[in-house]
Parts: C-alpha cells; sequence; structure tokens
C-alpha cells in the first residue's frame, strides 16, 4: 500500500500546500500526566490502548497496528520522525511508548508523549476537515472505551496548560520560495502570531526551513470549537495561498527564461546526479516544485513528495543498511532520486 504522501488527493491548491495534519492531545482520567508517570503506569496506558484498539475499525477500513518503540533501532525511529509521524523528541526518547499506526501512516495514535494519547491524522495537499473527522471518530471511540479527563470550563486537559480546551493542533504545510525570496516569512509569522496561529519550519516547533517549506498551525486551543479552529486556520492559509500564487505569477511573466532555466537545471541535476546532500536534494526539489506548480515541467507531485519524506539521512540508511557512511549515503540518495524520477 501506498504511503499517505504517495498519494494524490486532487485538491486545487497542491501547488502550495503539500499536507496537512490533526493532533489531538489526550489524557486518561485515572493517571497522572507523563512527567509523573512510573514505568508501571506507561506500561498501564499502552496495554489499555492497546486493548482498547484490538478490535476497532474505523471508516475507510482503517486499522491500527501496535509498534513497541522500545523495540525500534535509532535508525528505524528517526526515519519515522523524518516521515512526519513521530516528532524527533519521540524518536530519540523511546523508553515506555508505543505507536498504533494505520497501513499508510496516515492515521497514528501516540502513546506516552507529551499527553498519554495524541491523535494524528495527516494527509497530502489542503485536507483539514477530512483529517478532522477521521481524527474525532478516534477520539470518540477511545473517550468511550478509556474515559478522557474532561473539565467542563477547561475542556481536555492536557500536560501543557497551552494545549487545554479542544486539545487540538492543526497545521498545514506550505511551499513558499517565493515568499521566502521576497523575505516576507518574518513579516507573515508576525501577522499570523496576532491573529492565534504560529509559523514554523517543516519540522514543526523549533525546527528552521528547508526547502522553503512552513508550517501554519493554531495555537488558540481553549474556547474555541474544532471547527472554528481549522475554519480561522484555512481563512489564514487561503491568504498566504493567493499570495505565494500571484507572486510566482508574476516572476514568471517577468523573466520566464530564467525561471525555466532555473528550473530544467534543477530537474536535469535530480535526474542525472551521482552524490546529492539533503540539503541540496531540498533546494533542487523546490525549483522542482515551483516548476511543476507553473506547468513548466510535468513531474508528478506524489513522486516530489515521496522524496521530500523518504530521502533523510536516517531513511536513506534504513532503506539501504546500517551504518551508511556520509559519501554513501548521498550516492545513494542520489540513486533512489534518479529512480523515482525515471519510473
Amino acid at each position: 500500500m501506498n504511503k499517505w504522501f504517495e498519494t494524490d488527493n486532487k485538491t486545487n491548491d497542491r501547488g502550495v500546500v503539500v499536507s496537512t495534519r490533526i493532533r489531538l492531545a489526550r489524557n486518561l482520567s485515572d493517571i497522572p500526566f507523563p512527567n509523573k508517570m512510573s514505568g508501571e503506569q506507561k506500561k498501564d496506558v499502552i496495554d489499555r490502548v492497546s486493548k482498547a484498539l484490538s478490535k476497532a475499525k474505523f471508516a475507510k477500513d482503517i486499522t491500527l497496528k501496535m509498534i513497541d518503540m522500545e523495540k525500534l533501532d535509532n535508525i528505524e525511529a528517526n526515519a519515522m520522525a523524518e516521515r512526519r509521524i513521530i516528532s524527533p523528541e519521540f524518536a530519540s526518547n523511546r523508553e515506555g511508548r508505543a505507536i498504533f499506526i494505520s497501513q499508510d501512516e496516515s492515521v497514528a495514535v501516540l502513546v506516552n508523549e507529551e499527553d498519554h494519547i495524541r491523535i494524528q491524522v495527516l494527509a497530502s495537499g489542503s485536507d483539514l476537515p477530512v483529517c478532522l473527522k477521521i481524527a474525532s471518530e478516534i477520539d470518540t471511540y477511545l473517550d468511550n472505551k478509556l474515559s478522557f479527563a474532561f473539565d467542563e470550563t477547561l475542556g481536555y486537559l492536557t500536560q501543557c496548560p497551552t494545549n487545554l480546551g479542544t486539545g487540538l493542533r492543526a497545521s498545514v504545510m506550505l511551499h513558499l520560495p517565493m515568499m521566502e525570496s521576497g523575505k516576507m516569512i518574518e513579516n507573515l509569522a508576525s501577522t499570523v502570531s496576532k491573529l492565534g496561529m504560529t509559523v514554523r519550519g517543516s519540522m514543526g516547533e523549533g525546527s528552521a526551513s528547508r526547502g522553503a517549506l512552513y508550517q501554519i498551525s493554531n495555537q488558540v486551543t481553549l474556547g474555541i470549537s474544532e471547527q472554528n479552529a481549522i475554519d480561522n486556520l484555512m481563512s489564514i492559509v487561503n491568504q498566504v495561498i493567493r499570495q505565494e500564487e500571484n507572486l510566482r505569477k508574476n516572476a514568471y511573466e517577468h523573466d520566464r527564461i530564467s525561471t525555466d532555466d532555473k528550473i530544467y537545471r534543477a530537474l536535469g541535476l535530480l535526474s542525472t546526479a551521482r552524490l546529492l546532500s539533503s540539503d541540496e536534494l531540498l533546494h533542487l526539489l523546490s525549483l522542482v516544485r515551483l516548476g511543476a506548480s507553473l506547468g513548466v515541467v510535468k513531474t508528478d507531485v506524489s513522486v516530489l513528495n515521496t522524496l521530500l519524506f523518504e530521502t533523510g539521512a536516517y531513511s536513506v540508511c534504513a532503506r539501504y543498511g546500517e551504518g551508511v557512511d556520509l559519501r554513501k549515503r548521498d550516492e545513494l540518495r542520489a540513486l533512489f532520486v534518479r529512480e523515482k524520477l525515471s519510473a
């Protein structure tokens, strides 16, 4: 089965929107928050979630398989982080943690991260309403089975006070090469922060942008419904999409030959290079993704997504074997890129 990022959901904003994510933070009512839990309590939470999900079937035939994080090695765990399934912190500190994940990796229930349970749904393109519907179905099911900590005034109780209320974090990953080259990202971040949103790098909080990729997500979770939160987020995102699209159109009309040259050179390098570092790959992918959105090249966006999510250092090591040194990794990354583009 294809991974979630290999699927083209035919949304109209694929030229700017790369992916969307919904995450719900939940805690059991009778267990301390994770930072106060004993090893036995962590195991108990995993056992309870495992029992609850053992026979569960959700819409779209979603079934979840358990992975004991303690049984994964460092390479496998960090490759999952590169595919945006888990955070780098979840990958590095695996003791007493587990994940229940769908075959295409679009749906996951993370256990004993910052909260007892994190329900996460990922999709390519702009698909927040569908992601929320799936996450809400799993949320309702687990609440009936496990009883989540909830207060009539504060909403869902979470370890970090900033998640109180809905416990919802919705985010959209955007490709913003024109806004980045125009040094407009800082101004964007300042503007959206006043509206209860935040702009982060492609790997989330504390990460830098690579390949002109940025995440916009909600910050307000208290005193607002889940639906209102994603409606507000998409209102901002749609404005950013229009601004980026206008900048692309104007730049292309101003200097078509120069833009075409950069795009075709990038595609040529990706198609023929024998060594590719991660940073160089992301730079070239950004140009080819721009070219695909402008209709300059006909490269399938789902292929570009695969190259984005499957070519990190740990992903290359996981695919071709452990202990791959830096030069060999760059060689194998280039091989994988050539194979995907030629297919």
